[in-house]
């Protein structure tokens, strides 16, 4: 499977590692940056371009996923939510991980590095990647309706209120 990587300074080490780990346990990894430490660098396009590639690499049928990380992984899950057809998921624990993947069919996570251990943040991303969708007719009509909202802004029939473009 092809991962893709992201993170701000506070993640640049754990990133590191997890590319030793992904690579050794067979996976293509593409590192998305920074390529060195920059305790001013700004997190949101590593974690974007992250977040594009994945996207560009499940429409075209490859089978792909991302991880991003910052110091708590709140901001990078936020940048990697804005690409269209992402869903991320803030992972902090081994359930949050498999449920991301089983109900969500999340397909970028996020972990804050400063919140757990390398060894931790590895067993929940080794889970994600191992834990398909469960297809399950709910979770499935659940991010029909997500992608609905997100490329139409609202959702049939479910009462979202939909607010005018120039009454922003």
């Amino acid at each position: 499977m092809r991962i893709h990587i992201a993170t701000d300074h506070a993640g640049l080490e754990f990133s590191r590692t997890l590319v030793d780990h992904l690579t050794n346990g067979g996976h293509e990894v593409v590192d998305h940056g920074p390529a060195e430490y920059d305790p001013l660098d700004d997190y949101p396009a590593f974690c974007i371009n992250a977040a594009h590639a994945v996207a560009r690499d499940q429409a075209a049928g490859v089978r792909a996923l991302g991880v991003v990380f910052g110091g708590s992984g709140n901001g990078e899950q936020i940048a990697a939510n804005k690409v269209r057809g992402i869903r991320a998921a803030l992972v902090w624990s081994m359930d949050t991980a498999i449920l991301a993947r089983q109900h969500n069919d999340a397909n970028v996570i996020s972990i804050g590095a400063r919140q757990h251990t390398v060894e931790e943040a590895i067993r929940y991303i080794d889970a994600f990647i191992a834990e398909p969708f469960s297809g399950d007719e709910r979770h499935v009509r659940r991010i029909a309706q997500l992608a609905e909202y997100e490329q139409t802004g609202d959702i049939a029939g479910k009462g979202v209120d939909v607010v005018a473009p120039d009454a922003e």
